[in-house]
């Protein structure tokens, strides 16, 4: 039998919109010969019901945002080249994921759209991927840290310490512009 995830009046992630809500109604669906509802469904005022699948609590606390580092959302968005008919073939048909890097909902990464139409499953496992990189980052600085704090670790253990570390080091090194000297030469160079 189906039991409530959500409660009446709780904001919530939709995830197929890509939008924030409140929980309106519980929309419980009733089989005749049963005693409790045998599935659940939420209105969120958004013009249809979702499943709890489809919906995420608004319950991440300061705490863990500091512990894992910025939060990167995967959100989907409408696909205004292609209905969602014209696409069936595609996990979640008519939208695509956008990755969203900063506090708003904007700024990030995006696919082109015959990128995505090439190979969805493909970008969408992207899409979760780049979502999830703050979080495996700092999955692999505590490793790191841990090794370090271990009297005397496996040779594996300081393997995965090692390769962390490498990238993070290619993660802080960002490119320097040239200076204005440095800039001509390579300019005369190439001509």
């Amino acid at each position: 039998m189906a039991k409530a995830v959500f409660h009446r009046n709780q904001r919530v992630w939709v995830e197929s919109v890509g939008a924030w809500a409140v929980v309106e109604k519980i929309v419980p669906l009733w089989a005749k010969g049963f005693d409790e509802p045998v599935k659940i469904s939420y209105d969120v005022g958004l013009g249809r019901s979702f499943n709890a699948n489809e919906l995420r609590a608004d319950q991440e606390s300061e705490e863990t945002m500091k512990d894992m580092g910025p939060r990167w959302r995967l959100l989907r968005v409408h696909n205004k080249w292609q209905t969602a008919e014209a696409c069936h073939h595609h996990p979640f048909p008519g939208t695509f994921p956008v990755v969203v890097t900063d506090a708003v909902d904007w700024g990030g990464w995006r696919t082109p759209g015959a990128e995505y139409d090439r190979d969805p499953h493909r970008i969408e496992y992207q899409a979760r991927l780049i979502a999830s990189a703050p979080q495996l980052l700092a999955i692999a600085q505590s490793l790191a840290s841990l090794v370090a704090a271990t009297a005397r670790p496996s040779e594996a253990l300081k393997r995965l310490a090692a390769e962390s570390a490498r990238i993070e080091d290619f993660l802080k090194d960002s490119p320097t512009p040239p200076d204005e000297a440095g800039q001509s030469d390579d300019l005369a160079k190439v001509s």
